[in-house]
């Protein structure tokens, strides 16, 4: 086997008891700066941004609680609920979006404005929250052959034989040494440059002219094409409708879900209010 050119360790960082880990301090930034576009982005259109804040702790609950659930059904492991880790992407993307629906009801504003505004958010969020993936070594790809592939050798799990053949189901690697550490995709470095690409667009097009909730369809297409895309290179076995794993299933699901969204809010009209509550000066 060549061996990795990059070993990742993880990081830590230490502050007298307190120990903060790489995806902590990523997961801490990735929320705030979502918070802080939505916030910017409320406020340009003539809108108060005071809701953001019980948004943000509301995407926070729901986001934790979806993906820790998603995890323990996913494995069947109800204990997983207990545990530090094991969080899916898609439970808490969709635990984050139910809980923080319940609150802009109860504050009296609507799902489609409040989602508009936090779609370019969500995408720069997801980059930076990847970012703590690579800190921890955690969501890494499959068994990679090539100068850029990476080890994690104290990873989340570690990148070992026994770690991919017995969690994520890479069979290829039967008979190995089961200590041996193993040079993979570094998917969290894909999905960065993803997420980044997706806050571009909707960055670019946040001034569209569509009816609200529009742009918020549009990051539903992406988010679901990224997700399927990388699925490809993920260390990962569950299949679940031929040669598709059940995220890439649920990826084109919300794909097809955000199209059908953005069609219904093509055009301003009665109950489709346009982004702007007053003339742009």
């Amino acid at each position: 086997m060549t061996p990795a050119n990059i070993v990742v360790q993880p990081f830590e960082l230490h502050l007298g008891p307190l120990t903060l880990t790489g995806f902590g301090l990523a997961m801490l930034l990735s929320f705030l700066v979502a918070q802080y576009i939505a916030q910017v982005e409320l406020e340009r259109r003539g809108h108060d941004p005071e809701i953001m804040g019980d948004v943000l702790v509301a995407a926070v609950v729901g986001g934790l609680l979806g993906a820790k659930i998603y995890y323990a059904i996913l494995f069947r492991d109800p204990r997983a609920l207990l545990h530090t880790a094991g969080f899916v992407f898609w439970g808490g993307l969709i635990g984050g979006i139910l809980a923080s629906a319940l609150v802009i009801r109860w504050r009296g504003q609507t799902f489609t404005r409040i989602s508009d505004v936090s779609a370019a958010g969500l995408a720069a969020a997801y980059a930076i929250g990847r970012s703590g993936c690579w800190a921890v070594g955690d969501d890494y790809g499959r068994p990679w052959d090539s100068r850029w592939a990476v080890s994690f050798p104290n990873g989340y799990p570690p990148s070992t034989v026994q770690n991919l053949v017995e969690q994520f189901g890479v069979k290829e690697l039967v008979g190995r040494s089961p200590l041996e550490v193993v040079a993979v995709h570094p998917t969290q470095i894909y999905e960065i440059a993803m997420g980044m690409l997706m806050f571009g667009i909707l960055w670019r097009l946040r001034d569209h002219k569509h009816a609200e909730g529009w742009l918020f369809g549009l990051y539903c297409v992406l988010a679901g094409l990224e997700r399927f895309i990388v699925e490809f290179f993920r260390a990962k076995d569950d299949r679940f409708f031929g040669p598709l794993t059940l995220a890439q299933t649920i990826a084109l699901l919300f794909a097809v879900g955000g199209l059908v969204w953005m069609q219904m809010r093509r055009e301003p009209g009665a109950g489709r209010p346009g982004i702007y509550a007053r003339s742009k000066a």
